[in-house]
């Protein structure tokens, strides 16, 4: 596949430029700095905070609620990270403090150490000057539409209740926390350390200066993989490009691959949950293939799997709907059942779950393997990732040839004023009777082999338009009628 981003979404935005705070179910971000409510400032770190310590408190009344906190390697992690600690400890909370460490990483600890929560601080891939509260739920899952709604409005109310200092809560620091992420992906049954070993591969790393520098190069060693070429590996938050996986942002390593006659490179965000892969040539494999050749290992194994765990999952998979259709393609290669889910992770665990799909996760090189936990992390797919390379005796390109070939275009319309944009769908709906419509989140238009999806964006007045066929020619030519519809509707 090759994705031709005709718009980014923060490809303009300056280091330290102050941007609006963002408030929506999954957490809170923004730019550091700046005036109180209008970006993410000390106050409104502790007053989101505070309101998720209530939430939590409030479904574990009975409970000594105990909440794992984690960053990434940005500059503000160490104070951003002081500030919700100090505000959970206030509120009669125990912390577990992981320091540096993966968002998945968080996630299986808080499963692992049966806390009530979990609270990442990173702003996954968003340029440097930005940083986030994701907030997690008792099974180490993003908050449900309804759970975090529920947050921003304690927040909002400002309801607030601190411990006398008699039941303040208790502070324990565990950095070593990553030894037994990492053990439990070495030990599914499905990673073969044997067959990578015997590979030898010499792997590039690009670590984004961020905590990626620290865990990746770790794993490859337990996965027997010796020869490693670190880039960026120092997690002090001075990325060295815009940290989103994406091609253009990607100069460096492409070309080191090449000079250092690597087998392949290994791409991931600043807090280790999208994983993109460069082939010996220096190319892309395709974040939206990350997903696909794993399910395909996955899938081509699932009897094995089915046989450790009987009746646990389906052979089906997930993914968003706008995540590539090479994932459908090869679930029904396997006999197998594909669905599709509303854009954002909890959806697309959600689904999971429904379903008991046993791989699922979205096209930005998010891999959700529920047989370690239900969240996009890029660690499970570097191991299981390069099982399948090393067990198909191909190079990385090579490799690539084994599944569906589409071309995707993402591409956004500004708007303005006040625009009925239920007429403008309706519109579409009409003209495009004839194809297959989905609704569960925006408008997708299918076709037999290809697909337009248009969202509203919940944080810039747009609308997203995502399309993908065999051919470059034809997804421009759908995207540009589609576009011809909308712009003629909302003038």
């Amino acid at each position: 596949m090759e994705v031709f981003y005709f718009t980014f979404f923060f490809s303009n935005v300056k280091i330290n430029e102050l941007m609006p705070l963002i408030k929506s179910i999954s957490g809170i971000r923004g730019t550091i700095g700046g005036q109180p409510g209008d970006n993410l400032t000390p106050l409104d770190i502790l007053k989101f905070t505070a309101a998720y310590g209530n939430f939590i408190k409030n479904n574990f009344a009975n409970v000594k609620v105990k909440i794992v906190v984690g960053r990434d390697g940005r500059i503000s992690g160490p104070m951003i990270k002081s500030l919700v600690i100090n505000t959970l400890i206030s509120q009669g909370i125990d912390v577990i403090d992981l320091d540096l460490a993966t968002t998945p990483t968080v996630e299986v600890a808080v499963i692992n150490q049966q806390a009530q929560g979990g609270v990442v601080i990173t702003a996954s891939h968003n340029p440097q000057g930005w940083n986030a509260l994701k907030l997690l739920n008792s099974q180490g899952e993003f908050l449900s539409v309804s759970d975090g709604q529920q947050v921003l409005e304690l927040a909002e109310q400002k309801q607030f209740i601190f411990s006398p200092e008699t039941e303040l809560g208790t502070y324990a620091l565990n950095e070593d926390f990553v030894q037994e992420h990492l053990g439990a992906i070495i030990n599914l049954p499905v990673v073969d350390i044997e067959a990578i070993s015997t590979k030898n591969y010499r792997i590039v790393v690009d670590g984004i200066n961020s905590v990626g520098g620290l865990v990746v190069p770790e794993l490859l060693k337990l996965l027997g993989v010796q020869d490693i070429i670190l880039l960026n590996g120092e997690p002090n938050g001075q990325f060295a490009h815009r940290p989103e996986p994406l091609a253009e942002n990607l100069e460096q390593i492409m070309s080191e691959v090449i000079t250092e006659k690597a087998d392949l490179g290994i791409i991931v965000d600043p807090d280790v949950d999208r994983l993109v892969f460069v082939d010996e040539a220096g190319e892309l494999f395709g974040e939206e293939y990350t997903l696909v050749a794993i399910a395909d290992y996955v899938l081509n194994n699932f009897e094995s799997i089915n046989s450790f765990r009987p009746g646990k999952y389906t052979k089906s998979t997930v993914s968003n709907l706008s995540s590539s259709r090479a994932l459908q393609d090869i679930t029904e290669k396997h006999q197998g059942l594909y669905q599709a889910s509303a854009i954002g992770e909890v959806h697309v665990v959600e689904l999971m779950k429904k379903t008991k799909a046993v791989i699922g996760g979205e096209g930005n090189g998010g891999i959700i393997y529920p047989e370690l936990h239900y969240g996009r992390d890029a660690l499970v797919g570097i191991a299981l990732f390069l099982t399948a390379l090393a067990k198909s005796k191909q190079t990385i390109s090579d490799f690539r040839k084994n599944f569906p070939d589409y071309f995707m275009i993402k591409d956004k319309i500004e708007l303005t004023g006040n625009i009925d944009l239920n007429l403008v769908f309706n519109k579409l709906k009409e003209v495009y009777r004839q194809q297959e419509i989905f609704e569960i989140d925006g408008l997708k238009i299918s076709w037999p082999d290809s697909w337009v999806h248009l969202r509203v964006s919940n944080t810039e007045p747009i609308i997203r338009l995502y399309g993908e066929a065999p051919s470059i020619n034809e997804i421009r030519q759908k995207i540009a009628a589609v576009k011809e519809i909308i712009l003629t509707n909302i003038k």
